[in-house]
């Protein structure tokens, strides 16, 4: 492939990199509004990062075996677990004196983690069976949706302090809309 080439692909990757790294920037920015300390907040973004690298990965791997039907599935699995942590933000919103089901941190982080990068299978899937180069794809994805992620959460972090107590709310709210956006697109 000649250096033209080269670039059209890179710009094509960081675009789609981009545009997935948008969900992790939209629930980022959801998840934000629950007060967050800024070493959560890296770790947050880093974890998001390291699942946009393994899902897209593994989704081009076995793009190579399956068919685009198991990509529909990964968005629909998406938007359900968008959708149960919402709704468990809402709740404990309001009900102050409860822990909540699920936090972003230990498993809480690893579905929050799953579940805004289960799109990025679902692109894994389509680049396998293309044959895109797979470290620089990967790599492109893993460090753009943890830039987004970042700021997505240091924006979140920002607003949490103006909305007061309905900022959990809000997150949730948000992550509830996305969950929906997902299950519906198709």
């Amino acid at each position: 492939m000649d250096i033209s080439g080269l670039i059209s692909e890179l710009i094509t990757l960081v675009i789609m990199a981009f545009a997935l790294g948008m969900d992790a920037f939209s629930v980022g920015l959801g998840m934000g509004l629950v007060r967050l300390r800024f070493r959560q907040i890296f770790y947050i973004g880093v974890i998001i990062g390291l699942f946009h690298i393994w899902m897209p990965l593994l989704g081009m791997f076995i793009g190579k075996l399956l068919s685009d039907k198991l990509g529909m599935l990964a968005t629909y699995g998406g938007g359900v677990l968008l959708l149960i942590l919402g709704i468990q933000m809402i709740y404990s919103s309001f009900k102050r004196d409860e822990e909540p089901f699920i936090k972003p941190v230990g498993w809480g982080l690893m579905i929050f983690a799953l579940s805004v990068s289960l799109d990025s299978f679902s692109v894994g899937l389509s680049l396998g069976i293309f044959g895109a180069r797979t470290f620089l794809t990967i790599m492109i994805f893993g460090v753009v949706s943890m830039l987004l992620t970042w700021l997505g959460l240091l924006l979140g972090r920002r607003v949490q302090g103006w909305l007061g107590s309905y900022s959990e709310a809000l997150g949730g709210s948000i992550l509830l809309a996305f969950g929906i956006k997902l299950l519906f697109q198709l």
